[in-house]
């Protein structure tokens, strides 16, 4: 029996027997919908998928026609959801324990984030190789044209600005991002608490704080359930998840941090430094 269950626990599921494939999406509603570099997901027949509790607290966002991304209103985590008539698409960053099945392709990879590199040696795919699969939007705003780095949800609802300069970015891997994030490891910028303004829909934002951690919350759109930046004013620094920026930062991730939590089913490539957990 395969399990996963969103970052508060509210939401919980199942699926019976075999997976059907796992896969690496790059496009932009992908991103949004995750506030992560890409997303992966895995999925299989809806008969051998059960919520095991909570799909009362599961609210959707239809991002495009026929298409509804479904997420955990409680804790904004990304949550499974039917494609078609008989498909259930699940995502991978929530799963408890390893699923038996690994990543086979990327899909959309021609429009990826710009600041992400694909290091692996999988198979590459402007789109998703099946005459099935659902259409999504696939393009990026144009480049900012003063210089300002700014993002938004998905649904377009709330949007901010980063002001501060970025000290540091960091692919985490800990089974908080991943659960928080729905995705293989979330990508984080860091700048000063006032480096980031918002400019619309600060006041609709939830913010799901994780009851045993002192520092570690979820900031997302209630009608979307997009990862946004939070604001911590104890340590004085606002966090930014990647995938919510819609312009180039310049910069990508400095390194990965927590692999020891990493999840199974991911293997890091490329030569960037590894940290156990958090750099001294």
């Amino acid at each position: 029996m395969i399990r996963g269950s969103c970052l508060c626990g509210t939401v919980r599921w199942s699926f019976e027997g075999a997976l059907e494939r796992m896969i690496h999406c790059h496009c932009r509603m992908c991103r949004k919908a995750h506030g992560a570099p890409f997303a992966t997901y895995t999925g299989g027949s809806r008969a051998h998928f059960r919520f095991d509790g909570g799909e009362e607290a599961v609210t959707s966002y239809e991002s495009s026609p026929g298409f509804p991304r479904a997420f955990c209103s409680q804790c904004g985590s990304v949550a499974p959801y039917p494609v078609g008539g008989e498909t259930m698409a699940i995502p991978a960053g929530p799963l408890d324990g390893d699923p038996q099945i690994r990543p086979s392709s990327h899909i959309y990879a021609k429009w990826k984030a710009p600041w992400h590199t694909i290091t692996d040696s999988l198979p590459q795919h402007d789109i998703m190789p099946s005459r099935d699969a659902p259409r999504v939007a696939r393009t990026d705003p144009p480049p900012s044209a003063d210089g300002m780095l700014r993002g938004s949800c998905l649904c377009g609802s709330v949007a901010y600005e980063v002001t501060g300069e970025i000290t540091m970015v960091h692919n985490c891997h800990c089974t908080r991002c991943r659960k928080a994030r729905g995705a293989a490891h979330a990508t984080n910028g860091f700048t000063a608490m006032d480096g980031v303004r918002y400019i619309r829909g600060e006041d609709t934002l939830r913010t799901y704080r994780l009851p045993e951690a002192r520092f570690f919350s979820q900031v997302f759109c209630p009608t979307c359930g997009s990862g946004l930046p939070r604001l911590d004013p104890e340590r004085g620094i606002a966090v930014i998840p990647f995938g919510s920026l819609d312009d180039d930062p310049g910069r990508g991730a400095d390194d990965h941090i927590f692999v020891a939590s990493k999840a199974p089913w991911y293997e890091i490539a490329g030569d960037l430094p590894r940290f156990d957990e958090a750099p001294g």
